[in-house]
């Protein structure tokens, strides 16, 4: 099993596609904790799991400046918290196809792709931000707070997607 390094930019990160959790799973060590992003335009959610990654919890929201500051803010993430490994919300249209914002992502997994320490798993997040919307309007929260929120929520919603699927295999 592998451990968490902190040498950042010297350990390639492992890309899976949607039918490779079981490989990404095989790239973790038993215990620690996950980092989940929802990856926006203007805006990165990012939520992290317990370390036995049963729940996750929406953590921060990183305004989206340049690549390399946004790199910098995540990188410190996986650092203090003893991240082991990432899931990446892949945008897929509702018929399951690609579209810009899918490229976009696959842009993204690139650009970091052997400067984070960490396994990546792309998890389908179809309906995400809707689900979290719909959640935070049931609880009657107001337009600003959900503004506030809604990304590092979609992020805690995408991770725990991955989680729960992790716990089944």
């Amino acid at each position: 099993m592998r451990t968490p390094s902190t040498q950042i930019d010297v350990i390639a990160a492992f890309v899976t596609d949607l039918s490779d959790i079981a490989t990404f799973k095989e790239k973790l060590p038993d215990t620690g904790s996950l980092m989940g992003l929802d990856l926006g335009t203007k805006t990165i959610g990012v939520a992290t799991s317990d370390s036995r990654r049963t729940i996750a919890t929406p953590l921060d929201t990183i305004r989206r400046r340049k690549f390399a500051i946004d790199l910098a803010a995540l990188i410190d993430i996986i650092q203090n918290r003893q991240i082991c490994g990432t899931v990446i919300g892949l945008p897929l249209n509702m018929d399951g196809s690609s579209g810009p914002r899918v490229q976009a992502t696959h842009a993204f997994v690139r650009n970091i792709s052997g400067k984070i320490a960490t396994p990546i798993l792309l998890w389908d997040e179809r309906l995400s931000t809707a689900a979290v919307t719909r959640t935070l309007l049931e609880a009657d929260t107001s337009r600003k707070k959900r503004g506030e929120v809604v990304d590092k929520m979609a992020a805690a919603y995408i991770l725990q997607g991955a989680l729960d699927r992790l716990a089944s295999i």
